[in-house]
């Protein structure tokens, strides 16, 4: 009998992928529209305030207009975006524009555009992820496009909450695009247009400026530095666009000073699920300590249990942490990838460079928000269909992530959602994983038989193939997932029934500390991937 043949084969593209496209953004589509009802943030107000602010008043008075409290504070680029809207807004309903009488406007008219806006915008996130995946194979494309644009996080964060994160992603998906085509200028050229118009995905910058320099920027000295005067002409250009008419107008210290409100203080008012997290609790248990003990521990006045945000870093016995503590930081947690990149600039690595700095800013950095995880989240989608290490990483990663964001909606009817579009996630994710891998499990087994290979099975936790071949994830990740069950009955149900109105701050903050442990996890898996791969 002849030897059987056990190499892996391409699934067929058995449909344009343009079509394919246009049914899922359809169908998600579809979703998006079934929750325009629901509950919004006030979010919903800051950007329709901004709508007004760009439509009536003078690039001079954007960024020192205080007729609202929610006044302009992201980058150029995204206020011509919100002048570019107003124009439709107004076709719409005037009142929507209007800087005074549309001060907190409730109407139908502004609920439905706002709404659609987002959607529409929406479709930047989903082209850019058709050009990253469309010479993968179908099944990898298609699992790729459920993560993506069927991602419960932002359909929580954007179509709920309300924000502009799948329009902000797009653009930064199609930098990745760019890069991992070998398109360096291009990629450089897009993400500095992100950075105007949100300035928080700067995190990354390090990483883009090593890999550029060391991947664009070679092939000899002239040709080098030829071609460094021309990427820092297409950066300046951006710049000098989203920057030039303020600068023109003697406006720029007033657009930092609302870039960069450092004031704000050190966590948000719900402490994002990042390290943190430990420093604060850390410092509450030494301060109750040392007060048992008989010492005087002053507590300041602002309260990071009372879920407040101060001006400062309220802390009683820890050192005080300041903007550029965390900025060294995050720039020492980024380092690793640094050397990486510029040791070895792989286009193949890029995603993954870039989500560990995401990961990186998201866990170490200065006032972040809960929905700052979706800028790693997404990327890392993009790999997760690479090996089982990576769906496992990721699958774990995708669930705690979502659940991180559940306090942004409080309201009661909303509850059902939010369960219902993470536990939809997971089956989908789930399912797609096995289907991807359960296949090349069985590939492998084969080869390893044929090969005669006696070394010991790896006994690492992070992943696990069951005996029929299929995806499964190991036990300490189970166990943390089913803690997240834990964690989430005790908020809904038996907290209100055991402490009543005591403590009410406490289901919050048993959320952030549990999901930080997980984002932690996350951090040290990519750590190590990067620190290990050759």
């Amino acid at each position: 009998m002849g030897e059987k043949n056990y190499a892996v084969t391409e699934t067929p593209n058995l449909q344009n992928p343009i079509t394919e496209l246009i049914w899922f953004s359809l169908l998600s589509t579809c979703i998006k529209l079934l929750l325009v009802p629901s509950y919004h943030s006030t979010d919903f107000e800051v950007h329709r305030n901004w709508l007004a602010i760009t439509h009536s008043l003078s690039f001079s008075n954007w960024y020192s207009d205080t007729t609202s409290p929610w006044t302009l504070d992201y980058p150029p680029f995204f206020a011509y975006f919100e002048l570019f809207l107003s124009f439709f807004a107004y076709l719409v309903d005037p009142t929507i524009v209007d800087l005074h009488k549309g001060l907190n406007y409730e109407a139908n008219s502004v609920i439905y555009f706002q709404r659609i806006t987002v959607m529409v915008s929406d479709f930047l996130l989903h082209y850019a992820i058709y050009r990253i995946t469309k010479n993968l194979d179908q099944s990898k494309r298609i699992l790729i496009w459920i993560l993506v644009i069927w991602s419960p996080g932002l359909l929580i964060v954007d179509h709920m909450h309300f924000q502009y994160n799948g329009f902000l992603l797009g653009l930064l998906m199609m930098s990745i695009s760019a890069l991992e085509e070998g398109k360096d200028l291009r990629g450089g050229f897009i993400f500095a247009g992100l950075l105007c118009f949100k300035h928080l995905f700067a995190v990354a910058g390090p990483v883009y400026f090593v890999y550029l320099l060391r991947h664009y920027c070679r092939g000899g000295l002239f040709r080098g530095f030829g071609r460094l005067l021309v990427m820092g002409m297409a950066v300046m250009l951006v710049f000098a666009a989203a920057f030039g008419p303020f600068v023109y107008h003697g406006q720029m210290l007033q657009v930092i000073h609302r870039m960069f409100p450092f004031g704000r203080g050190l966590c948000h008012a719900y402490w994002a699920p990042n390290f943190w997290v430990f420093y604060i609790i850390v410092d509450k248990l030494l301060a109750f300590s040392l007060g048992k003990l008989g010492f005087n521990i002053q507590r300041p006045d602002a309260s990071f249990t009372g879920g407040l945000v101060g001006d400062s870093s309220p802390f009683s016995v820890l050192p005080q942490v300041t903007p550029l503590a965390t900025f060294s930081l995050v720039l020492l947690a980024i380092s690793p990838c640094l050397f990486k990149a510029w040791k070895d600039p792989q286009p193949k690595k890029i995603t993954r460079w870039i989500a560990y700095a995401y990961t990186c800013g998201f866990l170490f950095g200065w006032h972040i928000h809960e929905k700052a995880s979706l800028h790693f989240v997404i990327p890392l989608a993009i790999v997760a269909v690479d090996s089982r290490n990576d769906a496992s990483h990721y699958f774990m990663l995708s669930i705690v992530s979502c659940y991180s964001l559940f306090p942004l909606l409080f309201e009661a009817r909303e509850y059902p959602v939010k369960v219902l579009l993470l536990l939809l996630h997971s089956i989908l994710a789930w399912h797609g994983f096995c289907s991807q891998f359960s296949g090349m499990a069985m590939v492998e087994a084969a080869t390893f038989l044929q090969k005669g290979n006696t070394e010991s099975r790896s006994k690492s936790s992070s992943v696990a193939v069951s005996k029929d071949g299929k995806f499964s994830i190991g036990w300490i990740e189970r166990a943390y997932l089913l803690g997240l069950v834990a964690v989430e009955i005790w908020g809904q149900f038996l907290h209100p029934v055991f402490l009543k109105d005591k403590l009410p701050f406490l289901p919050l903050m048993l959320i952030s500390v549990y999901c930080a442990f997980g984002m932690m996890y996350s951090w040290i898996w990519q750590l190590k991937w990067i620190v290990m791969s050759p």
